[in-house]
């Protein structure tokens, strides 16, 4: 039988272990899914230009990360996730979905292969405890063991044109394969920062902001030192530490979905863009027959929506075609990179095309809005080939 947990849904508001770090930086501070976030140091627009134009350095230590282990974890993972993860080498990282047996979306989430038989899957914050029994109970009949270690790890996030620039200026962090590193991959590293102590780190070119950058997972008791040099080596480069805020119009401006906005429990991938993360010939998996079936005919899909102006629709307004109400804003903000609104709303599939002229209602005001492709913003330059 698989080794699998049993977490008790404790609610209390948990601290990153960076906690007294931000403190010291003057933080505003959030409540997100039970973990208190710094969500502001000086503006949410600095922080934003500083990650467009040079690094921003994040703690995402709210994140969750369930070891997957064992001679089955490759085709326990085929059935538990919508992709085929099997095919996935070690040293690679792979976006996928957990999915409900309607189809609709659990969680996005990502996973990297750590080694034959080991994985990683890092789920978000809200859907921790959901994830690690979704896959705890999918994992009866497999020979693997689940480990759910996210109150061991700390998650820092470096983003930017300049990030690589402040990595290797990091006193102490060794990245041997840093150059070569390529966009959803991972390598070994190592920290020696932490007074005696070596940290063995797991380094991602992965990210949540549509620019070059990695996710540094440490271990709680040398996440603070590692912050430290991060931003010694980052300040002369332009490197400010940035928090949810930023993060949020970073990756609206990125196209990417967030959960709970462009995700849910009753959202198909395919209504959400994501159809292509669905491997729809695997033998099986968890909501292969209601994938297949697909959603309710009319159902809504996901689109971007761009307005003139400087008014921009947020979460829940209404999106209307004439006098038809046709669907609603997922996220909206005015973007600090374009200098326009931009939106994304589930709409009627019938007004979802590129190009169709809509209208938001923006506090009881008609704005005019476009439908445009996904994302909004792209980066220049690419990820190391």
């Amino acid at each position: 039988m698989p080794d699998t947990p049993s977490p008790q849904h404790d609610l209390s508001q948990r601290h990153s272990p960076l906690h007294a770090v931000h403190e010291s930086l003057g933080a505003a501070f959030t409540d997100f899914a039970g973990w208190l976030m710094p969500v502001r140091y000086s503006s949410d627009l600095a922080e934003h230009h500083a990650v467009r134009t040079a690094a921003g350095l994040f703690d995402i230590s709210h994140m969750a990360e369930i070891a997957v282990d064992g001679a089955d974890a490759a085709p326990f993972l085929d059935y538990a996730l919508a992709g085929r993860l099997s095919a996935l080498a070690p040293g690679k990282a792979k976006y996928s979905l957990v999915l409900n047996e309607s189809g609709g979306i659990v969680d996005d989430l990502i996973v990297y292969r750590m080694a034959e038989t080991s994985y990683l899957v890092v789920a978000n914050a809200s859907n921790r405890f959901a994830v690690v029994e979704a896959l705890a109970e999918r994992a009866r009949a497999f020979d693997v063991a689940l480990d759910d270690r996210t109150e061991q790890l700390a998650l820092i996030a470096v983003q930017g044109p300049a990030s690589a620039a402040v990595l290797a200026a990091t006193a102490g962090l060794h990245i041997p394969q840093l150059d070569e590193l390529k966009y959803y991959a991972w390598s070994p590293g190592t920290f020696d920062g932490a007074g005696n102590d070596t940290a063995e780190l797991i380094v991602a070119r992965t990210g949540y902001t549509g620019e070059d950058g990695v996710e540094l997972y440490v271990p709680n008791e040398q996440a603070a030192a590692l912050w430290a040099a991060l931003t010694a080596a980052g300040e002369p480069l332009g490197l400010v530490p940035c928090g949810l805020a930023a993060r949020d119009t970073l990756r609206l401006e990125a196209g990417m979905p967030l959960y709970g906005h462009e995700l849910g429990l009753s959202i198909q991938p395919v209504q959400a863009g994501l159809g292509r993360v669905v491997v729809t010939d695997k033998t099986d998996f968890v909501g292969k027959p209601a994938i297949l079936d697909g959603p309710a005919e009319g159902a809504p899909v996901l689109v971007g929506l761009v307005a003139e102006g400087r008014r921009a629709a947020r979460a829940e307004y209404a999106v209307f075609d004439g006098e038809r109400l046709v669907g609603e804003v997922t996220s909206g903000a005015l973007s600090p990179t374009l200098g326009h609104p931009i939106a994304m709303a589930f709409v009627d599939p019938a007004v979802s095309a590129t190009g169709t002229a809509l209208e938001l209602d923006v506090r009881g005001t008609r704005i005019a809005a476009t439908v445009v492709d996904l994302p909004f913003y792209r980066r220049s330059a690419t990820t190391p080939a």
